[in-house]
């Protein structure tokens, strides 16, 4: 991840603003504001702003003046069982806005999850970087044969050699073509007096979907948490599951009793249906329990025996 001369002192001046306030504010988090945490080859993510805190969930539970007197460990309590219970209106008092740089194919499965304010960099009115993601040797892997959105083994050898040659020979002749079609360099002066551009509009639908984009992004902290339940996941795929990853940083950082229910109760946790809870019951009444008698699938089944830790 390189930054160039103006953008790291763009970053120190934004580090170094102080502003006197009587809101609550966190003192882990306000250490990592403005600073990109790095993913993947060029990407990151760092926080622009946020608002409340632990408090304000539990503010919001209490619809109290203040903070009181209360305990701290009563406040955990109480989080915990609003996480427990699924209550989700307390945690929206929460807000949080990022900064993310991240590939395109990246940001077309983040914007799924609806629950957000955005704003994308525009290719309409700004040349893009010649930045594109190229994945280390170890995340490079076949298609797996048994899960159509999955990977299985690694490719090894000359054909993960070619592969990687192709993703960046292709990157590179696209964005050179790009250019080209464009006349006009990241500064908007002209490669070519004598002629005309293509309109930036249209010139970027060239470009490859490993090429960097950039977004703002503003979510409360409810829906941050519905999205890192999903995108932190260990089925997630790697490319958006890292940036996840540096989320949890920023929310361990932020709200730790929050983020201490939330592994415990969400990201750490599994759901069981009613008839896999009887199945469950079954065996620690020592009654002899199958699919079949159950009501589950086969898949059911195998799902059900691999969070038990037992053969299927």
């Amino acid at each position: 991840m390189d930054f160039t001369e103006e953008q790291r002192a763009e970053l120190a001046e934004a580090r170094a603003a102080r502003a006197e306030t009587r809101r609550p504010t966190v003192p882990a988090l306000e250490e990592m504001l403005f600073e990109p945490i790095p993913v993947l080859d060029h990407g990151f993510v760092r926080v622009i702003d946020y608002m409340g805190d632990d408090a304000a969930v539990v503010q919001a539970a209490r619809v109290s003046y203040g903070r009181g007197t209360r305990a701290a460990n009563e406040d955990r309590g109480l989080i915990r069982y609003l996480m427990r219970h699924r209550h989700s209106t307390p945690f929206e008092m929460g807000e949080i806005k990022f900064h993310v740089k991240l590939p395109i194919f990246v940001a077309r499965q983040w914007i799924r999850h609806r629950t957000a304010n955005v704003n994308e960099y525009s290719a309409r009115y700004s040349v893009m970087d010649r930045e594109f993601y190229i994945p280390a040797p170890e995340h490079l892997a076949a298609q797996s044969a048994d899960n159509r959105q999955g990977r299985g083994a690694v490719l090894e050898g000359e054909e993960a050699a070619r592969v990687l040659a192709l993703l960046r020979e292709d990157s590179t002749r696209n964005y050179d073509h790009y250019v080209e079609m464009l006349n006009e360099d990241a500064t908007g002066q002209a490669l070519d007096a004598g002629r005309a551009g293509l309109a930036r509009e249209l010139a970027r639908m060239n470009l490859t979907l490993n090429a960097y984009t950039q977004w703002y992004w503003k979510t409360d902290l409810h829906n941050l948490m519905g999205f890192l339940s999903l995108r932190a996941d260990s089925h997630a795929q790697h490319e958006i599951r890292v940036y996840a990853e540096a989320m949890l940083r920023v929310l361990d950082a932020w709200v730790p009793l929050t983020a201490e229910a939330f592994r415990d109760y969400r990201l750490g946790a599994v759901t069981l249906s009613a008839r896999m809870l009887g199945v469950v019951r079954g065996m620690l009444a020592g009654e002899p329990v199958s699919a079949a008698a159950a009501g589950l699938s086969k898949r059911e089944w195998r799902e059900l025996m691999a969070v038990l830790g037992r053969p299927a």
